[in-house]
């Protein structure tokens, strides 16, 4: 249906009605090139808006263009009284919201689909406290996730050469490990180094997603050495040759309306592919990864004081800990098993996001990394720990479809040791143990 607009007598009527009575005269039209101009005039339209305008037009889409609820009864009904596909296919089309196709439709404006992805990314901040707009929120991710399916999307290597304008993007978009600078942006390019990122027609010289990849001699447990700067390209083009080891050290999604929509499990596999390709003596692909719920999680833990590692609290808050040698070995064991046992929980449980990405991507968890990255993020999430996560050619298959079926965990022998150690709990209560 078709909802009714604001009238105005005004010839001029303010943008968000203007706006409003192009949304519904957009839904009414039947010809292709018609609805283009329409679209076309409403993005303009929603760009004379402020963001308390654009807002109300958001709840506007949200509230007003429902599926008509007669039309919705007599096909639920039908179907009920005969379960045949053609009555579930109209019952599918009956509960099809009028917005999605308004959402179609304003997609065929030049700049339609970032326009689409930058209201999607304002709509966050509002969804907590108006559940009404989680309705267009998700209507909107139903069409990026058929919009922005893997066979839209484009490779490209990211090198010093590529334009400034994507180079640029690199450092706004950097979520893992700031670069600082076009220094430290020109090491992350290096010739020992790769970069590489998806990217939509829809959104040319935009990156969706991309992953920055270090070739190495062995499994890198920190992240100083991989971001230090190399003495010249000479060297770095050595390292290259001489790399066993492919470490994914940094995956930065870079669109925030994009959120939910999965990328980077074919970004990593692509990758790796590439990679073999360039360097066939690679023989291990594995990440070094930021563990980001682990002091949140530790510290709950930790705080009403009759868990066995209450102890470590006190030393935990003390400010500098890690710089301080003798401090911090006394507590790299306790850490250390505990970031273990935090990272193998059931899935149930809420799981680290890192770890739920790369476990069910099919990598293995193959080894905790004390202090591997000390900077003050670091610190703040993890206590400085860092993770590898293994990928596996032969096992990834196998990986996957355990941790999807079952929640099962695949880990190395080595973090079956830390596990092993942990020390004897006392009467810890069951729901103790569950957390």
């Amino acid at each position: 249906m078709t909802p009714n607009t604001q009238s105005s007598s005004n010839s001029n009527p303010a943008p968000l009605v203007r706006a409003k009575q192009l949304g519904a005269t957009l839904l009414s039209e039947r010809g292709e090139a018609s609805g283009a101009f329409v679209a076309r005039e409403l993005h303009q339209m929603l760009r004379l808006l402020d963001a308390s305008d654009r807002h109300r037009f958001q709840r506007y889409l949200a509230s007003e263009f429902q599926p008509d609820k007669a039309a919705l009864r007599t096909a639920a009904e039908r179907y009920l009284a005969d379960t045949t596909g053609g009555a579930a296919a109209a019952l599918a089309q009956a509960a099809d919201p009028p917005r999605q196709e308004l959402l179609r439709r304003m997609n065929m404006a030049p700049g339609g689909t970032g326009a689409l992805i930058a209201m999607r990314s304002e709509l966050t901040a509002h969804l907590h406290d108006e559940p009404e707009l989680k309705l267009l929120d998700a209507d909107l991710r139903h069409l990026f996730a058929s919009w922005f399916n893997r066979g839209f999307l484009e490779l490209r290597r990211i090198d010093w050469q590529s334009s400034a304008a994507v180079l640029e993007k690199l450092i706004a978009y950097e979520a893992v490990h700031e670069i600082k600078g076009w220094d430290d942006l020109r090491r992350r390019l290096a010739p020992d180094r790769r970069c590489f990122a998806f990217f939509h027609p829809a959104l040319p010289g935009e990156p969706l997603i991309f992953v920055e990849v270090a070739l190495v001699q062995g499994l890198a447990t920190a992240m100083p050495p991989l971001l230090a700067l190399e003495p010249d390209e000479e060297a770095a083009r050595a390292q290259a040759a001489g790399a066993d080891t492919a470490i994914f050290y940094s995956i930065s999604n870079c669109q925030d309306g994009l959120r939910g929509i999965s990328f980077g499990n074919f970004l990593i596999k692509q990758v790796v592919e590439e990679l073999q390709a360039e360097f066939p003596q690679l023989k291990r692909f594995s990440t070094l990864s930021p563990v980001p719920g682990f002091r949140r999680w530790l510290m709950q833990r930790l705080a009403d004081g009759s868990d066995p590692d209450a102890a470590l609290l006190p030393e935990l808050e003390r400010d500098g800990w890690w710089h301080d040698l003798a401090q911090s070995e006394k507590l790299r064991a306790p850490l250390l098993r505990l970031c273990a046992r935090y990272l193998t929980r059931r899935p149930s449980i809420r799981i680290d996001p890192v770890a739920r990405f790369h476990l069910g991507n099919g990598a293995r968890l193959e080894r905790v990394n004390w202090l591997g990255n000390n900077a003050p993020r670091g610190i703040q999430e993890s206590f400085g720990i860092m993770v590898n996560y293994l990928y596996d050619h032969d096992s990834i298959e196998i990986n996957h479809e355990a941790f999807v079926r079952d929640g099962t965990i695949v880990r190395s022998p080595e973090v079956d040791t830390l596990l092993e150690i942990e020390p004897m709990r006392g009467a810890r209560t069951k729901a103790a143990e569950r957390r």
